[in-house]
């Protein structure tokens, strides 16, 4: 069992860890961004409301945050642990999960903050084209597609998400940065709080989470 929220900037790799630890673990990667993307995707009430605010780059309002992974965190998978990725990313959306954790007797492993330059950020983010039709993902230089701008698993043209366009990634970094230091503040008040460099490698990055999370179970 394992429940850990991984914290960073867009594009410090939370995605990538927390997939590696779902399939070490066995559970559920929870990513406010992806269920965001997928409410915009299928245009549902929730994704009508908190498009307008993906597009300019600015953090959905908490109440629409805090509805939709109550929802998620209610499911059955998500009884025996969780990763957390992009949630919370202010005060008061970890305040909303500490209170239900508490009413549940359960309690946070860790809290991991991956740390990357901005300008790594910005090569990252503004390299991703994605498939507007089985969302597979491809970056320009790191993993391009076979035929340069065309999907290898279904032929579609790549598009360059809105939210990936150099000044858009721009904004969303400073709203990061203005709204989740006092989260990281937080965290770093009840001990929870642990920093990893993100560019040491995927592999190490793994292998220092799965030290913390194992000095954090050893210690209850």
């Amino acid at each position: 069992m394992i429940r850990i929220v991984l914290l960073g900037p867009p594009g410090s790799g939370k995605g990538t860890q927390a997939s590696a630890l779902e399939k070490r673990r066995g559970v559920p990667h929870i990513a406010s961004g992806d269920l965001l993307r997928a409410n915009v995707r299928d245009s549902t009430a929730l994704g009508r409301k908190v498009k307008p605010y993906m597009d300019r780059g600015e953090l959905v309002p908490d109440e629409l945050i805090l509805d939709m992974m109550a929802d998620r965190l209610s499911q059955p998978d998500a009884q025996q642990g969780y990763v957390l990725d992009g949630f919370p990313r202010t005060v008061k959306q970890a305040e909303a999960l500490e209170e239900r954790l508490r009413a549940l007797s359960q309690d946070l492993d860790a809290v991991v903050y991956l740390k990357v330059p901005e300008a790594e950020i910005l090569r990252r983010l503004g390299g991703r084209r994605t498939c507007p039709h089985c969302n597979a993902v491809y970056h320009v230089d790191t993993m391009p597609p076979k035929r340069e701008g065309i999907c290898d698993k279904c032929g579609a043209t790549l598009v360059q998400r809105d939210d990936e366009k150099p000044a858009v990634i721009r904004k969303r970094l400073e709203v990061y940065s203005a709204q989740t230091q006092p989260l990281l503040d937080y965290y770093q008040a009840r001990g929870l709080l642990r920093e990893i460099d993100g560019m040491i490698g995927v592999d190490n990055v793994i292998r220092e989470i799965e030290t913390i999370v194992a000095a954090a179970q050893a210690a209850v």
